[in-house]
């Protein structure tokens, strides 16, 4: 069964979209930000981007999660910048990306008013400079969030559903 991968940058909506998801497919959901080793957080907390290095144990985590999760589907989010962390992700089976993406000044605004988060704004630029669009040869959907949570929703439904 495919796991949903919900991508994109720092506040695109990731958990909002991927938990609603989730309970509308009646799957298993799992926030990327829990497979971080407290080091990551901690780098990032402090302002400073992941480097490759930083990131390898936990796309190896969450594609060990993808794995886990083949006979059941489930939904799981990560930021999934590169094109080679997606490739990692994929190596955990079949995985369909939902890449949320959109406006800097919108993302800079969801950022700056969500509390209890250890990501600064100040790293959206290094993010949004590391992103590399869907390929063709990777199965999934682009969401403009400008859209609501229900109509990206929708959207991937649909389009999860034209895949079968």
């Amino acid at each position: 069964m495919t796991v949903i991968v919900v991508m994109g940058v720092s506040g695109s909506g990731k958990t909002t979209v991927g938990t609603a998801l989730a309970e509308r497919l009646g799957v298993d959901y799992a926030e990327a930000d829990t497979f971080h080793p407290k080091a990551n957080i901690d780098k990032m907390s402090s302002g400073h981007p992941l480097n490759d290095e930083d990131r390898q144990p936990w796309l190896e985590a969450i594609a060990a999660w993808i794995s886990d999760h083949q006979s059941s589907g489930g939904v799981v989010t990560s930021s999934a910048l590169k094109y080679r962390y997606r490739d990692v992700l994929r190596g955990g089976g079949d995985v369909w990306f939902l890449h949320l993406h959109g406006d800097r000044a919108l993302l800079a605004d969801r950022m700056k008013t969500r509390s209890g988060h250890f990501m600064p704004v100040s790293l959206l630029d290094s993010q949004l400079a590391d992103l590399e669009q869907l390929r063709p040869d990777e199965s999934g959907l682009v969401a403009d969030i400008a859209n609501t949570p229900e109509e990206i929703i929708a959207s991937a439904l649909s389009a999860l559903e034209d895949r079968k």
